[in-house]
């Protein structure tokens, strides 16, 4: 199950890929790092009962909603903002180490605002829990994890292709521009839809 849904592109895969395109590898593979992490977070939430809060509460899950939708254009916006000026020059290591924490804590927010993965994590995992083994908390974190890791991997190739494509178009300042346009076009038009998205019930 895990292996399936980590194999279809789904609204980590477009955060992924629009940050690949408007800021390159690094800020790629920073945002799946916090993406699963944000998700693992849901998992917990659920392990411990939080999840059924959200799938039972129409305004926890809308407040939720709105936040990431809110937080997804905001950094579209930033995405295309700096699209429009030109690339900062090589910095030290310390200052690519700030950027790279900065987005993988942005890719966690993004992950963690997410109130479809909790409903969604909320119904399925407990069908995968052997109650009569006991530890099913621990059962649950651990399914979670295994998921987590799908989703790493899965969406790492992805973010790796986007952020080839973005170097292959990015021989020229100019369509490098219109890539990092794309993807912050691609942040706005996912937060957007997850804001225009209702419960499924």
């Amino acid at each position: 199950m895990s292996l399936l849904l980590s194999a279809i592109p789904g609204p980590s895969v477009l955060f992924v890929v629009g940050r690949a395109l408007a800021h390159g590898r690094r800020a790629a593979l920073a945002s799946v790092l916090g993406n699963a992490l944000g998700g693992y977070a849901l998992v917990v939430a659920v392990a411990f009962g939080v999840g059924n809060v959200v799938a039972r509460s129409a305004l926890a899950f809308s407040l939720i909603k709105i936040a990431g939708a809110a937080y997804l254009v905001f950094l579209g916006v930033q995405a295309i903002r700096g699209s429009r000026t030109p690339p900062p020059e090589p910095g030290a290591a310390r200052t690519a180490a700030r950027g790279t924490l900065r987005q993988t804590w942005e890719g966690f927010t993004v992950g963690v605002t997410n109130p479809k993965s909790i409903v969604f994590l909320t119904a399925v995992l407990p069908q995968f829990v052997d109650r009569d083994a006991g530890h099913v908390v621990g059962q649950i974190l651990l399914l979670g994890l295994a998921g987590a890791l799908l989703q790493l991997a899965s969406d790492s190739v992805w973010g790796l292709t986007a952020s080839a494509a973005r170097a292959w178009f990015g021989r020229s300042p100019r369509r490098m521009s219109l890539v990092g346009g794309a993807g912050g076009m691609a942040m706005i038009g996912l937060g957007v839809t997850v804001a225009a998205t209702g419960r499924a019930d």
